[in-house]
């Protein structure tokens, strides 16, 4: 791995216009499992008849909104949770000036939590939500200390997480930014992710640049055509990638 730790400092330091694209994978080394390996989320035995999947989609959050925030609360909310390394490093590539956006399907906040400033948030937040009714707007300690179904303090209207359900759409002006971003970048490192979740995965195709790097613990559809693939965790990685540029996180 010496070898690829050494190329993606070259190209890190060569780069002015990076842009982060991350996944599950990204948070996992903080301690928030992903979704779809053998101990992913998707696969946990909830003894019930419908799924993890279809627990968080927006028929189940309009039809069985008490199951839907007893599993949203347990499973999908970590409070105490820290950046990792690849959360910090990115966050001094930003303040050098290196890392200009990151686009996350993550909804855990970490990255902005360890101090970047530029994050295209493609499925939304778990420390945003508002009310349905009068759209006043909560943190997600209000999610944690409610009883049953969240109610507004002003209006008693139900309380929804800022969060992308299967079968909603994301948000326009968030692809539209991080599609920008994509465009405009000269390094696209791609991280902690199968891509396999798509609209989130076609993102990548926007990319022009000269640098497309792959870190993944797996193979994805895009290792062949990356200019750099590093099958290691994404944490470790940028840890001795930044100890090569001679920079402690």
């Amino acid at each position: 791995m010496d070898e690829k730790i050494k190329r993606l400092a070259e190209i890190i330091d060569e780069s002015s216009n990076i842009v982060f694209f991350g996944g599950a994978g990204v948070s996992t080394e903080s301690g928030i499992p992903d979704f779809r390996s053998a101990n992913g989320i998707y696969n946990l035995d909830l003894g019930r008849e419908v799924s993890p999947e279809e627990m968080i989609s927006h028929t189940f959050y309009m039809r069985h909104t008490e199951d839907f925030y007893e599993f949203y609360k347990d499973k999908l909310i970590y409070p105490d949770v820290e950046p990792n390394d690849c959360h910090k490093a990115l966050a001094e590539l930003e303040q050098e000036g290196k890392v200009k956006a990151i686009v996350t399907q993550n909804i855990d906040g970490l990255h902005q939590k360890a101090g970047s400033k530029v994050v295209w948030e493609l499925h939304g937040s778990v420390l945003r939500n508002y009310c349905e009714s009068c759209h006043a707007f909560y943190g997600v300690d209000k999610i944690l200390e409610s009883a049953g179904v969240p109610k507004c303090d002003k209006c008693g209207g139900r309380i929804k997480p800022d969060v992308v359900l299967y079968e909603e759409g994301l948000d326009s002006d968030v692809i539209d930014g991080a599609v920008q971003a994509i465009a405009a970048s000269d390094t696209l490192i791609i991280g902690g992710t199968t891509l396999i979740v798509y609209p989130a995965a076609g993102l990548i195709h926007y990319f022009r640049g000269k640098n497309l790097v792959l870190i993944n613990m797996s193979e994805t559809s895009a290792d062949s055509n990356a200019d750099l693939v590093i099958h290691e965790r994404i944490g470790e990685v940028f840890r001795q990638v930044m100890e090569a540029r001679g920079k402690q996180i």
